[in-house]
């Protein structure tokens, strides 16, 4: 089994006080890299490298809200001025406000976007500035959702920001490839303070914070389990070993893994001179409409009571 060490790499992770983003700043200094730590709470942010330096990591703090070109030119400076390089980048920040299209306001889709996708956008263009500068290569590690690979109700603003974001990793995986900067998603799925709104989810984590395991059926059925669980991926996509990877969305969760597929066409019908719409009414029930495509989140598969 290869090893997988980043000593002397550097990383900024941005949202990492907490949830999903400590896991992946945890990971990435357990196997050698000095990490930013990047919060809006102070407390939280420093309680984050406390508990890294604990853990026999280095790690240092830089609280600002993630989403402007200065926010990320911030981040990029710390890294350089603490640890003198940067390497690794993981845009983990993220924020909610859910509701259905008709009650969305602009201020919730303005707030969504602002941070996941300008987030990713302003922290991903600071760190190829860097890495191309120092002509080493690196590594943009972005984070997606399997709401922006398939939509989820409720969620017009979250699910367009992840489905942006995979649409620039494999953008971002051509324009930096010459500079051996390699970009992929994660795509993560875990028990965090998002998915314990959902009913079905909620006993299962609250009896695994009780010290009970979760269930088989979750962790390989449904790909569900812990933060921890998703964080392996950022230290292998980060490391020489997958510096073939790139231009992929990568998803985590439990005891699976799996590769998400790009949108390509699956079906094609031909009409001489061009289609009007009564040739595609005709022709549509037994060509490219045979066998339309799904939409939504899978429902989680319980087993019967």
């Amino acid at each position: 089994m290869p090893s997988i060490d980043l000593s002397g790499k550097v990383a900024v992770v941005t949202g990492s006080g907490r949830g999903l983003g400590l896991a992946y700043a945890h990971a990435l200094a357990a196997h050698g890299a000095s990490v930013v730590v990047n919060d809006v709470d102070e407390a939280v942010a420093e309680a984050a490298v406390k508990s890294i330096g604990e853990a026999g990591g280095k790690a240092v703090a830089e609280v600002v809200p993630v989403g402007s070109s200065e926010a990320a030119e911030r981040l990029v400076n710390r890294a350089v001025e603490e640890f003198g390089r940067l390497d690794v980048l993981v845009t983990n920040a993220g924020i909610l406000r859910d509701k259905v299209l008709w009650k969305m306001t602009d201020e919730d889709f303005d707030a969504v976007i602002t941070t996941h996708l300008k987030g990713t956008f302003t922290c991903a263009r600071a760190a190829a500035v860097r890495m191309r500068e120092q002509g080493e290569g690196g590594s943009l590690i972005l984070v997606g959702s399997p709401a922006g690979q398939r939509g989820n109700f409720g969620q017009t603003n979250y699910a367009a920001a992840k489905a942006g974001i995979a649409a620039m990793t494999r953008t971002w995986s051509m324009e930096l490839g010459r500079a051996n900067i390699t970009v992929n998603a994660i795509v993560p799925v875990a028990a965090t303070a998002m998915t314990e709104t959902i009913p079905a989810f909620a006993p299962y984590i609250e009896a695994m914070r009780g010290g009970e395991p979760l269930p088989d059926f979750l962790r390989k059925g449904e790909g569900f389990g812990t933060p921890e669980d998703c964080a392996a991926l950022v230290p292998f996509l980060a490391s020489e070993a997958a510096r073939g990877v790139t231009g992929q969305c990568v998803g985590i969760g439990g005891d699976k893994v799996a590769l998400w597929s790009h949108p390509q066409e699956i079906r094609a019908a031909y009409a001489d001179g061009g289609w009007t719409p009564g040739a595609l009414a005709d022709a549509w029930p037994t060509s490219v409409g045979a066998e339309l495509q799904s939409v939504g989140i899978p429902a989680p598969k319980f087993p019967e009571a």
